[in-house]
């Protein structure tokens, strides 16, 4: 499928207005809210930082946290030790650069718990750095629809969406495509029936074929 006007078009109708779904009010909170929803949804998240952030309101709470008592509160999320560790260290971290999470690619990765996907997303949300974070969704969603293959990993398919894309549209392409693929190109019962790309989208073909294949 070639990424053109109608595509936009079509993602404008459907998310006009699309938004990161991680709650935050401020740079380092969504910094952590990022970490934590590696390998759990976004609501799982909202719903433990609603807390977590009540309970440490500065980052100078956070890096003074007693682990033990963020696990309490993480729990939920899975793999909550390992997340609460990361939560206290990168508070610490983000204090001895003042308190500022910095519009620095190279520094954010090195932050535990920290990778591209969550660099890109901050550095998109925060500082509107032209760049989009390749998820589940992202991924899913590119590989039906024949903008990466099947075999491409994460940083393959986030350079073949950043060379398709026009860079003032990348922020936006990000969060409308990633909503696309959570609530309607979705791993399980994806809405192909009202979905106007199904033509030409690789996955609708394949699973129709498959459909009238068994119908013979």
């Amino acid at each position: 499928m070639i990424m053109n006007d109608f595509f936009y078009e079509y993602l404008d109708e459907l998310i006009p207005n699309p938004r990161c779904e991680l709650n935050y009010t401020k740079d380092y909170e969504l910094l952590l809210a990022v970490m934590l929803s590696a390998q759990t949804t976004d609501v799982r998240v909202n719903s433990v930082t609603e807390i977590l952030f009540q309970e440490y309101p500065t980052l100078e709470d956070f890096a003074h946290a007693d682990v033990n008592d963020i696990i309490h509160i993480i729990r939920p999320i899975g793999t909550y030790f390992k997340k609460a560790k990361n939560v206290i260290e990168i508070s610490k971290k983000i204090l001895e650069v003042g308190g500022v999470v910095p519009n620095d690619r190279e520094y954010l990765e090195q932050l535990p718990g920290v990778g591209r996907k969550t660099a890109n997303v901050v550095l998109s949300n925060i500082y509107d750095v032209p760049c989009i974070a390749v998820d589940t969704h992202v991924e899913r969603v590119s590989k039906r629809l024949g903008f990466a293959r099947e075999k491409d990993d994460v940083l393959t398919v986030e350079k073949k969406l950043t060379k398709l894309i026009p860079e003032e549209k990348l922020n936006k392409m990000h969060h409308q495509i990633l909503l696309f693929g959570r609530y309607y190109c979705k791993a399980r019962n994806p809405l192909c029936d009202t979905c106007k790309l199904k033509e030409q989208c690789k996955y609708y073909k394949k699973n129709n074929k498959k459909v009238s294949e068994k119908s013979l």
